[in-house]
């Protein structure tokens, strides 16, 4: 199975599971609108190993709030810590299933700890001989996007 169709099944698990949204592909966003982030959150762990790369959740702050609202079961009105806190779990729970696809269980390759980026304007760009995988996706909380980066062996 293609690593994009396995991360679309690993985001649509954790989603259903841990948030209780359904998300799906969005094949009509345009991904120029994800290109500069404006007034987004992003969450990212890094790979090192036997593969190396990292994995980003790019989060509307409108969408990191409904999210986050499902994932604590309270209603959250303002980006805070636990706002963050989400994303970097998101982003910790993604990274760590893509792990253990990529490998052996994920022996062989070890996980940072989340790290949160956010702000009214940034970029988040793959380096040199990267394959990068980019998902937008769709739920009742609203659009975003996931990326896999992967340094090419």
């Amino acid at each position: 199975m293609e690593i994009a169709t396995r991360l679309l099944a690993t985001a649509k698990d954790i989603f259903s599971t841990m948030v209780m949204l359904e998300v799906s592909l969005h094949d009509t966003v345009d991904l120029a609108e994800f290109a500069a982030y404006s007034r987004n959150i992003t969450g990212v762990v890094g790979f090192a190993g036997t593969h190396r790369g990292a994995l980003a959740i790019h989060l509307p702050e409108k969408t990191a709030l409904t999210i986050t609202s499902h994932f604590l079961g309270t209603n959250i009105e303002s980006v805070n810590a636990d706002v963050e806190d989400a994303v970097g779990e998101l982003a910790n729970m993604l990274g760590g299933n893509i792990k253990a696809m990529l490998s052996d269980k994920g022996k062989d390759i070890a996980l940072s700890l989340p790290a949160i980026i956010k702000g009214k304007k940034y970029d988040f760009q793959a380096g040199n001989g990267v394959d990068s995988y980019i998902l937008p996706l769709v739920s009742s909380a609203g659009e975003f996007c996931i990326e896999l980066q992967l340094e090419r062996n």
